[in-house]
């Protein structure tokens, strides 16, 4: 595993304090596009000497469905996430989703028997577990050759809800168009961690009634700090970094469109071509991951070494929670989620209107 960055390029404040903020991101010079240039060529030229081929295999009793044109395709990751799958389809079918394709890593909860019974899911499995698939990233390189490129796809796992400016009421195609007509063939999205004001009050099974931002609730709304490097846009603190002291990358790009030049690479943080990763960020990722029964989770995931160097940052958090069995992650930050234009309002992501340059 790569876990080179590349050098920052730029430092821009985040939350963004004015417009002029966001659109830098994606108003590079030329020397910063040749360097981005040069560290495509050089990570692709080995990531082809590191390519793997992975088993999948279709278990849905409709079995691979084909996808038309108008579809809205959507790939995700899970692992005994029953409490969050429910909500998860119902709010991106509500974004205009129409085909779910989904991994399921060996889920032990009942996750994999509901996912089934799904008509708009297409579930497959595979001997190959998380870890040795790269992580997850050779899974979806596999899906996107079978279900074909040249298309958009959302792209994420089961505990990541994407929003943006006005998703209570429109789809993602708004967002789609916006993203064409600058040319941007890609959505960066900052991951915000969202959190209830004390851990136990988090029931996981409310879930099944109520949206998960109604029940994690919060996030925090400073503390973060981004830059830009040959690679792609780098964001790191929130509550992760303030409560943990978890170093971890904080960028993800939800919405992609999937063309042969494309591959994830060393990270899925920084997908390949990197001349694609530096646009404005009209959405983000709400990660709901603590719930009440946050510590057996995380001594989970701690175990069998799932994220991309975070074992010791789990093991790390797994310690805090143990200690601290009344844990409340927030802290003078802390901000009660009220919706997307909270999120305009405070930088967190910019308006879909295209009037920018795209990557």
């Amino acid at each position: 595993m790569d876990s080179y960055t590349g050098a920052a390029m730029a430092e821009i404040n985040y939350p963004f304090r004015a417009r002029t903020d966001a659109i830098s991101i994606a108003d590079r010079g030329v020397l910063e596009k040749l360097f981005t240039w040069y560290e495509t060529l050089k990570v692709e030229r080995r990531e082809r000497r590191r390519a793997i081929s992975v088993s999948l295999r279709c278990v849905s009793h409709h079995g691979q469905t084909s996808l038309y044109p108008d579809e809205l395709p959507l790939v995700f990751l899970t692992r005994n996430d029953a409490k969050l799958v429910p909500a998860f389809l119902t709010h991106y079918r509500q974004l205009g989703v129409t085909r779910f394709i989904c991994v399921d890593d060996a889920s032990t909860d009942g996750t994999r028997e509901f996912l089934l019974e799904q008509e708009d899911v297409d579930l497959w499995v595979s001997p190959v577990r998380y870890k040795d698939a790269r992580r997850g990233r050779a899974w979806r390189e596999t899906l996107f050759s079978l279900y074909g490129g040249q298309r958009w796809y959302v792209n994420v796992d089961s505990d990541e809800f994407l929003v943006y400016d006005g998703f209570e009421t429109q789809t993602l195609w708004p967002v789609l168009h916006c993203l064409e007509k600058v040319g941007a063939l890609r959505l960066p999205a900052p991951m915000l961690d969202m959190y209830p004001v004390g851990l136990s009050q988090a029931d996981a099974n409310l879930l099944s009634s109520r949206a998960p931002w109604e029940i994690a609730d919060h996030l925090d709304s400073s503390g973060y700090t981004l830059s830009t490097t040959n690679r792609a846009i780098s964001i790191k603190g929130g509550a992760r970094k303030r409560k943990f002291d978890a170093d971890l990358e904080l960028i993800k790009y939800p919405l992609i469109y999937w063309d042969d030049d494309c591959r994830f690479g060393p990270s899925i943080h920084q997908p390949l071509p990197y001349r694609r990763n530096f646009a404005s960020m009209m959405g983000a990722l709400l990660r709901f991951d603590f719930f009440s029964d946050r510590e057996n989770e995380t001594r989970e995931a701690a175990g069998r070494e799932r994220y991309f160097d975070n074992t010791p940052a789990y093991a790390k958090i797994t310690d805090v929670i143990a200690e601290i069995k009344t844990l409340k992650p927030q802290s003078g930050a802390s901000v009660k989620f009220t919706g997307s234009q909270q999120l305009r309002d405070l930088g967190l992501i910019t308006p879909i209107a295209p009037n920018e340059s795209g990557g």
